[in-house]
């Protein structure tokens, strides 16, 4: 791997590696945000076992959980060849993650936590494990989520470039995007309805309010015009709601 140690000099190319391998490390199925990671970057099982020099089998094992979960050595090993078969292949993978998860650093203060799910869950479970109430789109209660993302909503507004806004979405818009120190849920909504304009019409699957007793009535209004389910959390501490998140299998 001594080439793929070569290739971690850029600092991009690190941080991205260690934002990969940190989800893999931390997840309760490792193994599956093995696969998941993989098949992002479009490789077989036999590909990335040639790159790390294992068998196809051991790889196989490790993302179908019939072994424990892989040690940070191996993890790391699986990362760097990921991204040594993407840099042969034209880098098409990592320039797309280079824009998702490298942001500025304003944008790195405002994001608390940020993540993708292995197995999606739906709008209804989603809302059972943060205690929230969704108060607009009950109709897409079995709509499902593949993430989220939780920003401070008044660092986003006044600290975050609006160009950076897209990365608020990770890997998909199919995800809850979940704003903390909320008073009246007007500004948050606004938010989401101007990213859209500004984004071909990019919206996050699920907006989630942090801090609100009652949302605004344009705040509400806007979810129905634009058809963005709408959900409040009962969660009163930020740590507890993340907690919470962290907890979704």
């Amino acid at each position: 791997m001594g080439q793929g140690a070569d290739v971690l000099s850029d600092p991009a190319l690190r941080e991205i590696a260690s934002k990969i391998a940190g989800e893999i490390i931390i997840s309760d199925k490792p193994g599956l945000e093995m696969k998941k990671w993989r098949e992002r970057f479009g490789l077989t099982q036999v590909e990335v076992a040639a790159l790390m020099g294992v068998s196809a089998s051991v790889l196989s094992d490790y993302e179908s959980g019939r072994r424990k979960s892989p040690g940070a050595r191996f993890v790391s090993r699986f990362v760097r060849s990921l991204i040594l078969r993407d840099i042969e292949r034209g880098g098409i993978v990592l320039s797309g993650l280079r824009r998702i998860l490298l942001g500025s650093e304003s944008l790195k203060q405002a994001v608390l936590d940020m993540r993708e799910f292995s197995i999606p869950i739906t709008i209804a479970r989603f809302c059972e494990y943060i205690s929230a109430d969704l108060v607009v789109g009950a109709a897409h209660m079995s709509t499902p989520l593949l993430g989220y993302t939780v920003v401070d909503s008044i660092k986003l507004v006044l600290d975050v470039p609006s160009y950076d806004y897209v990365k608020l979405y990770g890997a998909t818009t199919q995800r809850a995007a979940i704003f903390t120190r909320v008073t009246y849920g007007r500004s948050p909504m606004v938010a989401v309805k101007s990213m859209q304009a500004g984004m071909g019409g990019l919206r996050p699957a699920l907006v989630v309010l942090h801090g609100v007793k009652k949302v605004d009535e344009l705040g509400l209004e806007i979810a129905r015009r634009e058809n963005i389910p709408l959900a409040v959390t009962r969660i009163e501490d930020v740590n507890e709601l993340i907690d919470r998140l962290r907890s979704i299998k």
